[in-house]
């Protein structure tokens, strides 16, 4: 790895304190930082050096909002996430920076559009809806099953054919996305807002979510040489960052109302979309 200047190294640790920020509030804000790593540090060698900063964010988030995953939606999007993961290693094996870049940003800038037009659909007035079956216990009281409503939803999510596929869909985007930039968040953020999280669900699922996938992505990056000596002692330095974001993430989580919440998350990605196009 070449030398680090002051100035590229302020810009690393501000997007490490982002790192944090982002596992605990706004997810979608991730973007910005992997954009910033892939600014500083060559693509490719930049997923390595942001992967462990990931997970210790994952773990932050996990102890704030462990008790709000939803995991009937984690065991949906998992197998469709494996194979996502398989085809970004296999992609990363063989893409230049400028190929991984351009990929990732135009996938984020679609994904955002596609939510976009769903929200504006959703918000049109409909007809008067049949009347609804009993709504089903609190999830803190029955606890999480099969078909269970969603931590902060009040809903059910939906289990028919339209979404398991959506799932499908999503999930292998997901997959793709996170090994190839660390760019698994927006994806996902997208996925769950659309499945209709509210924040609390929406970050409990998240933060499992990405505990346990990035955690299984470690051996595929020590293997193609993205996480070395090198990366790990930058790392140390940087982590240090990565707790006070979140504990600022956690302080600012319930002082958002959900509808500017969806719109940063959104302003995130496109943000995030945006610079990676510019970059490659």
């Amino acid at each position: 790895m070449d030398t680090i200047t002051p100035g590229a190294f302020a810009l690393l640790a501000a997007a490490a304190l982002l790192v944090g920020f982002s596992k605990t509030s706004v997810s979608g804000a991730n973007t910005i930082s992997l954009a910033v790593f892939a600014a500083v540090l060559p693509a490719k060698e930049s997923t390595g050096v942001l992967l462990p900063l990931l997970i210790v964010g994952d773990v932050c988030a996990v102890l704030v909002y462990r008790r709000h995953a939803h995991w009937p939606t984690l065991w949906r999007l998992f197998p469709a996430v494996a194979a996502g993961v398989l085809a970004g290693t296999a992609f990363l094996a063989v893409a230049d920076d400028g190929a991984v870049r351009t990929s990732i940003g135009a996938i984020l800038l679609v994904m955002s559009a596609l939510t976009y037009w769903r929200r504006r659909q959703a918000a049109r007035p409909r007809a008067a809806p049949a009347p609804a079956a009993p709504e089903p216990a609190a999830p803190e009281a029955a606890g999480v099953a099969a078909g269970s409503a969603a931590p902060g939803t009040g809903e059910t999510p939906g289990t028919g054919r339209g979404a398991r596929l959506k799932a499908r869909t999503y999930g292998v985007l997901g997959g793709f996305t996170t090994m190839v930039a660390n760019a698994g968040g927006p994806v996902m953020s997208l996925y769950l807002l659309s499945a209709g999280f509210r924040k609390l669900g929406f970050l409990g699922t998240s933060a499992w979510f990405f505990l346990i996938v990035n955690t299984s992505k470690v051996p595929f990056s020590v293997g193609l040489g993205l996480i070395d000596g090198p990366s790990l002692l930058l790392d140390a330095v940087l982590v240090l960052l990565v707790v006070p974001g979140a504990l600022l993430g956690r302080a600012l989580a319930h002082r958002i109302n959900q509808v500017l919440f969806e719109r940063l998350v959104l302003a995130a990605t496109v943000a995030g979309g945006v610079q990676l196009l510019l970059l490659g």
